[in-house]
């Protein structure tokens, strides 16, 4: 199996599970705060993640002569997360992931002074539209049920954090394992979010808030209903999938080309939504998806044309 095809599989395991994950989150937010169900499956995610570690070489692949890095891009990881799980608690599972998959196109831009990779006027034109399509679902006049422009933005704030860690993915990656980035991200989590339990567990900084996100932030740890164990323990096994898959295939493949796979994701939020939680997209949302998207599958078909014409022509030859 070639490595880009490897690549491919990898992001698209790790895009399922990532969809899985956000489902779990969604089920849970209207009881359970935030920081409790990161814990939870950090923990969860931890073990598996150094089981992995273990089979990929042993301990000594945590070893790194660039921990400042690895630090940065972990929790830019968790940036990310909290700011999308956070809109999720207020928006439509669809909605908030069209939003989010500004990503792929701050990765296409970021690509370039981080890791070197040329990108066109084409592609450049491409990721324009695509925030067009942003600035679309965001317009003033757009009626959200009552979703204030704020929560708007979280997906997008965690598109940008998304969009840094996985550059930086691509930029470690080749010289660290796949299981090694997935163990350091768990890791950060858990340490995170065992801080928010020590200053924010007991609920206090909750009370008079009225903000959807801020409660699902800041509410009391509660234990866990018997019904609700199962989807916490799926969350935990879907988080380390991710973190390893993720890195995989960002170690393997063009960042630029990788990101264009994610796109898989946005079908799979709206399956997702309209199945399990009768989310029907609004018109506004559908103009999104198709700026978005389309966006982003143009820089995908430019770079596939890009690779053809490199692939075709002959090897250069020293004088």
């Amino acid at each position: 199996m070639s490595t880009a095809l490897r690549a491919i599989m990898f992001i698209l395991l790790g895009v399922l599970c990532g969809s899985l994950n956000d489902v779990g989150i969604k089920l849970l937010s209207g009881e359970y705060p935030l920081h409790q169900m990161i814990f939870v499956r950090s923990v969860i995610g931890v073990a598996i993640s150094f089981a992995l570690v273990q089979m990929e070489g042993g301990i000594a692949l945590l070893r790194s002569d660039r921990p400042g890095l690895h630090l940065l891009r972990a929790l830019l990881v968790v940036f990310s997360n909290m700011l999308f799980f956070s809109a999720l608690a207020v928006m439509p599972l669809g909605a908030a992931t069209a939003l989010f998959f500004v990503a792929p196109l701050f990765i296409t831009i970021l690509a370039i002074p981080i890791l070197g990779e040329t990108v066109g006027r084409h592609r450049i034109a491409a990721v324009l539209i695509g925030l067009l399509g942003v600035g679309v679902m965001m317009a003033p006049g757009v009626d959200w049920g009552g979703i204030g422009r704020a929560s708007l933005l979280l997906p997008v704030a965690a598109a940008c954090c998304y969009a840094g860690m996985q550059v930086l993915t691509r930029k470690l990656g080749a010289d660290t394992a796949a299981s090694a980035l997935g163990f350091y991200i768990q890791l950060t989590f858990l340490c995170v979010s065992a801080l928010f339990f020590l200053v924010a567990g007991d609920g206090r900084f909750a009370e008079g808030l009225s903000h959807p996100s801020a409660v699902f932030l800041l509410r009391a740890w509660v234990w866990p209903a018997a019904q609700d164990i199962w989807v916490f323990g799926v969350i935990g096994c879907m988080s380390a999938a991710i973190g390893y898959c993720m890195g995989m295939a960002y170690k393997l493949g063009t960042a630029s080309v990788v990101a264009s796979y994610e796109y898989a994701a946005l079908p799979l939020a709206l399956l997702w939504g309209w199945l399990i939680f009768g989310e029907v997209p609004r018109n506004v949302v559908w103009i999104g998806i198709a700026l978005i998207a389309g966006a982003g599958l143009y820089v995908f078909a430019r770079e596939r044309a890009r690779d053809r014409v490199l692939a075709a022509s002959p090897p250069l030859r020293h004088p």
